[in-house]
């Protein structure tokens, strides 16, 4: 083959290849994309994490409810009668006793009155509903409380959407994953001081930024649960740390998009009780990927 013909092949194929990998980047990109619509779209859809607008701890005895600032529990104006009612809570169990007028379902149901209420750390809480609201209790540790959620909330009116880093394949990485021979029960701290243990099947190695990294999921479903901080957080990222879900390793091998990390509920709201990063999920790199600290700054609580 002559010489010229053969430099014209060779450049040929160089530029076929290159082609091929920026399709291959348009193409990533359109997916972490996509990927970020539908994460907004579930933050700000009826009853999502931008329409949580309360947490109310119950005390023993009768919690009353309604619009009215006399009550233990004020729900937002023009949502419910002024006095709509009271959860009577009495050694960890709740029950819903309403005044006349108020019409509150729960399971979308007519309360028939004198049911315990299940809590979400049952997996199936009842819901109990009024139009745009909707409550649940909920537990913590030793503690029960209503939680809130109002579909006019201003937040969600108000939320201006999320803050991302640019997308960048580097920050996609395949990480070896080391089960453990049974699953290791990991001490949880939350917002709230509480400590719960979750169930762990193993640690994820990996190479970012030249520093060897380790991370210790949480099970969840069918699916892993990776609750981290690094370099950036508290700076350019939610100073609490982010999180990061994944499917589950196949032969040994686990892939973690960082482009795909995301807050915490409670940097959206201050009445979520978010998990915190346990010490080895403490990443010695800057994670300039996913998500960034809300527009509006973090919520406090």
């Amino acid at each position: 083959m002559h010489v010229r013909n053969l430099s014209h092949i060779c450049c040929w194929l160089a530029a076929l290849s290159l082609a091929g990998a920026e399709v291959g980047r348009s193409t990533y990109r359109a997916e972490i994309q996509k990927w970020r619509e539908g994460y907004e779209a579930d933050l700000k859809k009826d009853n999502g994490w931008l329409t949580l607008a309360g947490l109310f701890w119950l005390k023993e005895g009768s919690n009353t409810f309604g619009t009215s600032a006399e009550n233990d529990i004020v729900l937002p104006p023009g949502s419910a009668p002024g006095k709509a009612g009271a959860f009577l809570f009495h050694d960890g169990k709740t029950r819903l006793a309403l005044s006349g007028g108020a019409a509150f379902m729960i399971n979308g149901k007519p309360d028939s009155g004198g049911m315990d209420l299940k809590a979400d750390s049952t997996g199936a809480a009842d819901r109990i509903t009024n139009g745009r609201l909707r409550m649940i209790v909920i537990q913590r540790s030793h503690r029960f409380g209503i939680r809130l959620w109002d579909n006019d909330s201003r937040l969600r009116r108000d939320y201006p959407g999320s803050r991302w880093f640019p997308v960048q394949e580097a920050f996609r990485v395949t990480a070896r994953f080391t089960s453990y021979p049974q699953p290791k029960m990991v001490p949880i701290l939350n917002v709230l001081g509480d400590t719960e243990p979750n169930p762990s099947p193993g640690y994820a190695t990996f190479e970012l930024q030249g520093s060897t990294c380790r991370l210790e999921p949480l099970l969840e479903g069918d699916h892993l649960f990776f609750i981290l901080k690094d370099l950036t957080s508290g700076k350019e990222t939610y100073a609490a740390g982010r999180f990061l879900y994944t499917g589950m390793p196949k032969d040994g091998k686990l892939i973690l998009d960082f482009n795909k990390a995301e807050n915490p509920p409670c940097a959206f709201t201050p009445y979520a009780t978010c998990p915190l990063p346990p010490k080895q999920n403490h990443l010695p790199a800057a994670v300039t990927a996913g998500e960034r600290k809300p527009a509006n700054g973090a919520a406090s609580h």
